[in-house]
């Protein structure tokens, strides 16, 4: 009889591409660059986490700004986020149109050596990582500015051996790491721990992140 091999516990991650990020990221890059000259004005005042100079981080109210950009950004962060809703509940169209999304969306410039801790988002269910600018890191630093992953079940690794060493994913017990390319968007439930490691090169990795959350229109 063959083996039959389940996976019980799994972890969705979903990726999307802009069919247009050229143009759309060198609105967002202008505009967020402005924004972080403005000072005080449009940056996060309430930080809830340790915030190191090399990394800007704005309000989180950016899904509401009026320009075009953010528009059709916005529009390209829901439609993508409703559609994996609608593939992993199984809901009819009808349940899908009475889900009313909520959500707080910032941006992050960052420059070398800057970086932002393990954390992940209680009250919400899903967040998104959308890349405007994946800045120029150096050729030898392979980790450098990730969104990364780890294992979330801590005794994953309380022992290896030759027979668990070497198991492919999603069943190996490494961080899972991904080096964001312009115009990419990342979607994971909000529960997931996740940090970005310090970005090594020139110039300014560029993103924008939002939480959701949903209630359903009686």
């Amino acid at each position: 009889m063959a083996l039959q091999i389940t996976t019980p516990f799994a972890i969705p991650v979903a990726l999307a591409r802009h069919p247009d990020h050229e143009n759309l990221n060198a609105a967002l890059r202008k505009l967020f660059l402005e924004r972080e000259q403005a000072g005080d004005r449009y940056a996060n005042r309430t930080a809830t986490m340790q915030i190191n100079p090399e990394l800007y981080e704005s309000r989180f109210d950016l899904f509401k700004w009026p320009e075009a950009s953010i528009g059709k950004l916005r529009e390209f962060c829901w439609e993508n986020l409703y559609k994996l809703i609608y593939q992993f509940n199984n809901y009819d169209e009808a349940t899908l149109r009475r889900m009313l999304g909520h959500s707080d969306a910032w941006f992050h410039i960052t420059r070398r050596g800057g970086y932002f801790g393990l954390h992940n988002h209680p009250m919400a269910s899903w967040s998104g990582v959308y890349c405007v600018d994946a800045g120029r890191s150096d050729a030898t630093r392979r980790d450098s500015g990730l969104l990364s992953f780890p294992h979330p079940c801590a005794s994953s690794a309380m022992f290896i051996d030759a027979a668990t060493a070497k198991m492919k994913l999603p069943y190996s017990y490494g961080t899972r790491e991904y080096r964001l390319d312009p115009g990419e968007l990342v979607l994971f439930p909000s529960w997931l721990l996740h940090q970005v490691t310090p970005f090594q090169g020139d110039g300014e990795r560029i993103t924008v992140a939002f939480n959701a959350w949903f209630t359903l229109d009686d």
